[in-house]
C-alpha cells in the first residue's frame, strides 16, 4: 500500500465516532513540518483501527496526521510562518498558516481534549507541557486543570512543564521595548502581538477544552515515534474511548515552570557550547554570547529549555525554567 498523501492546501482529518456517548478527542501531528513522530504514531494507530486491533467503544477520536502539509512537504518547521503561534481564525488570511488556522480552529472547538505531538531540535528526554492551574485571570482563564494534570501523568514522560503563555507574554513585552516604535513588518507584528504565544493547546483551552503538548524526543530519534504512539494509546484508554486498562499515573514526575524566553537578535549570536534541553544551569553560568560580545548568563539555578542554535534572528532562541511548587492531581476524572 502506498504511503498516505498529504497535499498542501488540504487538512486531512480521520474521525471515528462511536454510537455510545463519550469524550471527543483530537490528536495532531506535524504542526511543525519537520516533527514527524506524531504523523507516524497516528498512522500506526489508524492502521490498528482499520484492522480491528483497536475498536472505539464510546465517544469520538479525530486524527490529523499532518497539520501543516506545506511545512511537511518541505521537511521544515514552518511553511510561511510558525503555525503554533498567533493561532486564531482570520477573516483576511495572509499566508498558509492563516488558512490552516481557519480550518483547524473550528475543528479544535468541536472537541473536548487535544493531544498535540511534537519533537525538538536538541538532545533531551521527552516531556509534556500543561496549562495553568484553574483561574479567572485575563491571560488564560481555565477550569479543567485537574483533568489535564491527570492525563499528563499517564502519557509516559516523567517531566512536565508549565508556564508557557505567561513566559510568552513577557517575551512580547521585551520585543516591544526593543522595537521602540510600532512594528510595521508582518513578522514583527505577529511576534509582538499579545496573542503571539497562542498555539493549538492555548486555543483549545480558550474554547472550553483541555490540551497537552507532548514533546516526544529529538527530531532524529526513532524512539520518539514510539513515545508518541504509546501516548495516543494511553490517552484513548484514560478517556475510556477504548476498552483497555488505563495506564497508572507516574509518581516520580518532575514539574518545572518556564520563566523566561530569550530571542536570537543577530545571526552571529551563538551558544558558548552545545546545550541539551533541560540541562541544569547554575546561577551566573554563561549560556550564550551576543554578536556584540555581551554574555548571557543564568540569573538563578535552573534549566535551559529548547536551545535552538539555528533560530532565526527575531525568534525564540532558548528558554529558562525553574522547579515548580505546584502539586498535580493524578486521580481527577477524565472530563
Amino acid at each position: 500500500m502506498p504511503p498516505p498523501a498529504y497535499p498542501s492546501g488540504t487538512l486531512r482529518v480521520h474521525t471515528l465516532r462511536s454510537l455510545a456517548s463519550g469524550p471527543k478527542l483530537i490528536v495532531l501531528g506535524a504542526v511543525h513540518g519537520n516533527e514527524t513522530c506524531g504523523t507516524r504514531a497516528i498512522e500506526r494507530t489508524l492502521a490498528e483501527f482499520d484492522s480491528g486491533a483497536l475498536t472505539l467503544a464510546r465517544g469520538s477520536a479525530s486524527f490529523v496526521p499532518v497539520t501543516n502539509a506545506l511545512a511537511y512537504q518541505r521537511a521544515q518547521r514552518m511553511g510561511e510562518r510558525n503555525l503554533n503561534r498567533n493561532l486564531r481564525p482570520n477573516d483576511d488570511p495572509q499566508d498558509n498558516e492563516d488558512r490552516i488556522a481557519n480550518a483547524l480552529c473550528p475543528l479544535l472547538a468541536e472537541h473536548d481534549v487535544l493531544l498535540d505531538l511534537h519533537s525538538f531540535h536538541s538532545p533531551g528526554e521527552p516531556f509534556a507541557m500543561i496549562g495553568p492551574p484553574d483561574n479567572d485571570g485575563a491571560l488564560e482563564p481555565f477550569r479543567h486543570a485537574a483533568a489535564e494534570e491527570a492525563l499528563a501523568l499517564r502519557l509516559g514522560p516523567r517531566r512536565i512543564v508549565e508556564g508557557w503563555l505567561e513566559t510568552y507574554a513577557a517575551g512580547v513585552r521585551h520585543r516591544l521595548q526593543r522595537a521602540g516604535a510600532q512594528p510595521t513588518e508582518r513578522a514583527q507584528l505577529l511576534n509582538t502581538d499579545p496573542s503571539y504565544g497562542v498555539g493549538t493547546t492555548e486555543y483549545m483551552r480558550s474554547r472550553g477544552g483541555y490540551a497537552i503538548t507532548l514533546e516526544c524526543g529529538r527530531h532524529t530519534d526513532p524512539q520518539a515515534d514510539e513515545v508518541a504512539y504509546r501516548a495516543i494509546r494511553a490517552t484513548l484508554a484514560h478517556l475510556g474511548l477504548v476498552d483497555e486498562p488505563a495506564v497508572a499515573p507516574r509518581t516520580d514526575h518532575e514539574l518545572l515552570c518556564l520563566n523566561e524566553v530569550t530571542d536570537r537578535l543577530h545571526a552571529d549570536d551563538r551558544f558558548v557550547r552545545e546545550w541539551s534541553s533541560f540541562q541544569p544551569l547554575r546561577a551566573g553560568e554563561t549560556i550564550a554570547q551576543r554578536a556584540d560580545g555581551t554574555l548571557l548568563r543564568a540569573r538563578d539555578d535552573g534549566f535551559i529549555v529548547f536551545p535552538n542554535p539555528n533560530a532565526l534572528p527575531g525568534n525564540e532562541w532558548f528558554y529558562f525554567a525553574r522547579r515548580s511548587a505546584r502539586r498535580l492531581h493524578p486521580q481527577a476524572a477524565a472530563r
